[in-house]
């Protein structure tokens, strides 16, 4: 009986953490190297599950047909590309949607991107969920920060709830999007910045600079 190949994990990851890991080759030659896996601590990734949203579309007019599109999470971005009879894969997808994607790992022209497998419209609140679920899934290795460190998210803070003041405040869960610092850590210094009455709620969820 054959043997069965086992399919790869398809791990939740978030974009800049994909980005940053070490990317490993086979040992070919010419100008196109094959990917191997990506090397995140001690994984090695080869399939990704990631939650983001959709900010280009490109659809190629050429005999080799191709289309792209670029996601971005919050915290980096990736290209995911189709060819030939795949392209369908594509065709209901918009600037703005927000998706699920799995798909696995390719590299080509010096970037890394994803061959999408499965592709699913998702609420963007998933945006949010998707960086809790990781958060809580690859606690950090030194949970307690170093003042200097508690300042400079404090001040990070501050000047994006001070920028958001021409729309009249800003969302606490954008704020945790954008920010590279763990969810718990951020909240933290909103609540801080609230009793403090450096910032105030004109309604939940929402803050705005007091000074």
């Amino acid at each position: 009986m054959p043997e069965v190949k086992k399919r790869e994990t398809a791990h939740k990851l978030r974009i800049s953490d994909l980005l940053r890991g070490n990317q490993i080759f086979e040992e070919t030659e010419g100008p196109n190297k094959k990917l191997k896996f990506v090397e995140l601590g001690d994984k090695r990734i080869v399939r990704i599950n990631i939650i983001a949203n959709v900010i280009d579309k490109y659809e190629s007019d050429g005999e080799r047909r191709f289309a792209s599109i670029t996601l971005d999470d919050g915290s980096g971005q990736i290209r995911a590309r189709v060819f030939g009879d795949d392209l369908n894969k594509f065709t209901e997808l918009s600037h703005g949607d927000t998706l699920m994607m799995i798909g696995v790992l390719r590299f080509f022209n010096n970037e890394l991107y994803v061959l999408p497998e499965l592709i699913k419209k998702q609420d963007p609140r998933y945006l949010l969920v998707r960086k809790l679920e990781i958060e809580k899934s690859y606690p950090s290795n030194n949970p307690q920060m170093k003042k200097q460190e508690i300042k400079v998210l404090r001040d990070e803070v501050i000047t994006m709830i001070r920028e958001a003041e021409t729309r009249e405040g800003i969302d606490k869960e954008e704020m945790i999007m954008k920010i590279k610092a763990q969810p718990e850590l951020i909240s933290q210094e909103i609540q801080k910045l609230l009793e403090e009455g450096i910032v105030y709620e004109p309604r939940p969820g929402r803050v705005r600079y007091l000074g």
